[in-house]
């Protein structure tokens, strides 16, 4: 097996695949990459066992097809610091001696047999077929994965909820204490379908669909799924088990209305913070008319803060303690310049919703309060 090929695009492949990789692996040939050249393509497959993920690029020339698996880091500490110039990979199929030849040297490294890979799981033939948009399941993922939990006593809240529906797809992430509810306008599926995409995946699907245009072809089944994309395909297992039901958590009918600038909330929330207690994160917003404060305290460090902003409020006033880092993480995840939280009283969640909706989205964020001792 001998194959010609760019340096740059090969090692910005191997690195988007190699995130697969666990720094610890049961089998030791999950810290490889498997090579396989056919029909002057160059596919490179990286798994750790539940995830595999598969990149194919053109070769400039090829001699006699083959397989090979070629230890990860080695590899990628090695052509990271090749720069841009034509490499020419040699295998021996009877010793796996792999070669690689560069302008101005060589590198020599013993590659191991491709057949003990892992095969990815095939679907199966009742698998759901769905089409969408990079940009548009990029953007879910990213507005959702913040939410998800790490939980082992509830993984179906672990990974993102797909709810597909023959009008709109919603992607959902809870960890009990934040959820996000994204919907999708834009696509919808051909029947009424659901998956929870694990948050490993989910994370590698979100950097791969950066730079993608066009449509990514979704298909699972009850246990595995499979996104395609230009240049990369990925198999992963999901989780299985039945997610709870997202809309039953939502408040409806929240008398109090607050509009403010997100950016200046923001920055208010990120100063005050840093003055509340440590285990707690415990901040308290009270609503006056037209104006919000902020205020938080650590008693054990006999420290506080206050500050107070413009905001668009007319009804009774009222005080609720929400903890300071998700709520700062639940405005980041809004692109929106206002957002409008919604309250019905201190003990039920405030539901967080951008001002000016993005086109054929709706995104809803909630959070629940924490307990004030005043």
């Amino acid at each position: 097996m001998k194959f010609v090929i760019s340096s740059t695009a090969l090692t910005g492949r191997l690195q988007a695949v190699g995130r697969v990789i666990n720094s610890k692996n049961a089998l030791p040939i999950l810290d490889c990459f498997l090579f396989e050249l056919r029909d002057g393509t160059l596919s490179v497959t990286a798994s750790d066992s539940e995830t595999t993920l598969i990149t194919t690029i053109e070769v400039a020339d090829s001699q006699a097809e083959g397989r090979c698996a070629i230890v990860a880091k080695t590899l990628l500490d090695a052509l990271k610091e090749i720069p841009e110039q034509p490499l020419t990979f040699d295998v021996n199929p009877q010793t796996l001696e792999v070669t690689v030849q560069y302008l101005n040297g060589k590198y020599s490294l013993m590659g191991q047999n491709a057949n003990e890979f892992p095969v990815p799981v095939q679907l199966s033939a009742s698998a759901v077929h769905v089409d969408i948009d990079a940009q548009v399941l990029q953007s879910g993922i990213n507005r959702s994965l913040f939410a998800t939990a790490d939980d082992e006593l509830r993984p179906v809240m672990n990974g993102v909820y797909f709810d597909i529906t023959t009008e709109d797809i919603t992607l959902v992430a809870s960890d009990g204490h934040k959820l996000v509810r994204c919907k999708t306008l834009a696509v919808h599926g051909n029947e009424r379908a659901a998956f929870i995409l694990p948050k490993k995946p989910a994370a590698l699907m979100r950097g791969l669909l950066a730079k993608e245009q066009g449509n990514v072809i979704l298909e699972f089944d009850e246990r595995n799924a499979s996104f395609t994309l230009s240049d990369y395909r990925m198999v992963c297992r999901l989780i299985e088990g039945r997610y709870p039901n997202y809309n039953s958590v939502i408040p409806q009918n929240n008398p109090y209305k607050v509009t403010i600038d997100r950016q200046m909330l923001i920055g208010a929330l990120r100063r005050v913070s840093i003055f509340s207690s440590q285990a707690s994160s415990l901040i308290k917003l009270r609503l006056l008319a037209d104006q919000i404060v902020i205020s938080a305290q650590d008693i054990d460090f006999s420290t506080s803060a206050e500050e107070t902003l413009t905001c668009q409020y007319d009804g009774a006033p009222m005080s609720i303690g929400f903890k300071s880092t998700f709520l700062i993480d639940i405005l980041n995840n809004i692109a929106a310049d206002e957002v409008v939280i919604e309250l019905a009283d201190p003990s039920r969640a405030g539901v967080i919703i951008p001002v000016e909706q993005e086109e054929n989205e709706d995104l809803l964020m909630l959070l629940m309060p924490m307990m004030l001792n005043d």
